[in-house]
């Protein structure tokens, strides 16, 4: 028999906690088959419960390297069912900490932003499209959470949920101006991290004084960094980094409605950004608050690092998850399918090869032994 088994038990181990929603003395399939069907397939390109069951059919043979199967598999509208009623605060608790055995403890720029699932929405039942905000460890490509709202505009209060549930000791948490909150801001720096925000209008009284303010800076109280340039499809950008760690005169004597405060502010910064694309040139100007000190370099890698989550995350999500055309609607069912692309997305990264997301799941669909080797992935991945 293959040692497999016992490996790839650390994926499922992870996940113990969770409670079976059905009644005991109805289970006819136990919750681990169910999970490990579901994510196994869903890694390999099923979209949908009708094509999970038969990937299974048609694989049981893997399945059963792991798991016995005894009773062969549930229907698809028994695997819609059960993923619908998992209790999704348990899913990602438990999703949170199989991600935490995987990260190593060197410095991380976790970036934190939003999408929305398009055709989650039950609009006949009042039920508006799934939003869910995400924690990408950009150095390591890990997604490291993920919190389920119905609407944009709900990112303020699900954010710090989700920072809650993360080891941020040591990180640079970056998020963009939705995020860019004083309880936010409290919430990453009693947690360990540092946080990196985008100011923009929403915060209109800051916003004009630091935009007043590198305008036209003293000399002697900000530092700049080299200009990058990048040219890419008939557009080239040239940008440059400017911070400034004397921050105090943002702060006056005399209290006023409206008056700029951030809390644990150390840092203001700028990012130059000046393009030109078809003979056209534009520039502009973006600003960000930091509790972390950081030299113009480390600033730029930062605001880079940030922008992984969405071509990283939200790009492979879309474009090779299909995670747009996805219509699992009702219960607890888009969150936790949510959780499962997001163990996919981890799991088929850790593959030590030099294939495309997108060949790696074909291959792992065509390949038992190479699908075997992704889900047993059980050491720290860098």
């Amino acid at each position: 028999m293959s040692t497999a088994p016992q490996a790839s038990r650390a994926i499922l181990d992870h996940f113990s906690a969770l409670s079976d929603p059905r009644q005991s003395w109805r289970v006819v399939y136990p919750l681990p088959e169910i999970l490990l069907l579901v994510l196994c397939a869903t890694l390999c390109g099923m979209e949908d419960f009708v094509e999970i069951r038969l990937w299974g059919e048609e694989r049981m043979d893997f399945l059963r390297r792991f798991l016995a199967f005894e009773r062969g598999l549930p229907s698809h509208d028994t695997l819609n069912d059960v993923i619908n009623a998992l209790d999704a605060d348990l899913f990602k608790a438990c999703f949170t900490a199989w991600v935490e055995a995987l990260r190593d403890n060197d410095p991380e720029v976790i970036a934190i932003d939003g999408k929305t699932s398009r055709r989650s929405h039950a609009r006949g039942k009042g039920r508006e499209p799934l939003h869910i905000v995400s924690a990408w460890a950009s150095r390591q490509r890990l997604v490291l959470g993920q919190e389920a709202t119905d609407a944009k505009s709900n990112e303020i209060t699900a954010i710090p949920l989700l920072l809650e549930r993360l080891e941020l000791t040591g990180a640079i948490v970056t998020i963009d101006a939705m995020g860019t909150q004083t309880a936010i801001a409290e919430t990453i720096v009693r947690r360990g991290g540092d946080y990196l925000l985008a100011l923009k209008a929403n915060r209109p009284a800051l916003h004009e004084e630091v935009a007043r303010f590198f305008a036209d800076p003293p000399a002697d109280m900000i530092e700049r960094g080299k200009t990058i340039v990048e040219s890419d499809h008939g557009r080239l950008e040239q940008r440059r980094h400017t911070v400034c760690h004397e921050v105090d005169w943002l702060w006056s004597d005399r209290r006023y409605t409206g008056e700029p405060h951030f809390p644990h502010l150390a840092m203001i910064a700028m990012v130059e950004s000046c393009t030109e694309r078809a003979g056209k040139i534009e520039t502009e100007w973006r600003y960000y608050l930091s509790s972390a000190k950081l030299d113009p370099g480390t600033f730029a890698a930062a605001v880079r690092a940030h922008w992984g989550i969405e071509n990283r995350l939200h790009w492979v999500l879309d474009v090779i998850f299909h995670d747009d055309l996805a219509r699992l609607r009702t219960g607890f069912g888009p969150q936790n399918m949510a959780v499962v692309k997001h163990m996919a997305i981890n799991l088929v990264r850790s593959a030590n090869d030099r294939h495309s997301l997108k060949v790696r799941r074909k291959k792992a669909n065509l390949n038992n032994d190479y699908l075997e080797s992704i889900i047993v992935q059980t050491q720290k991945l860098t």
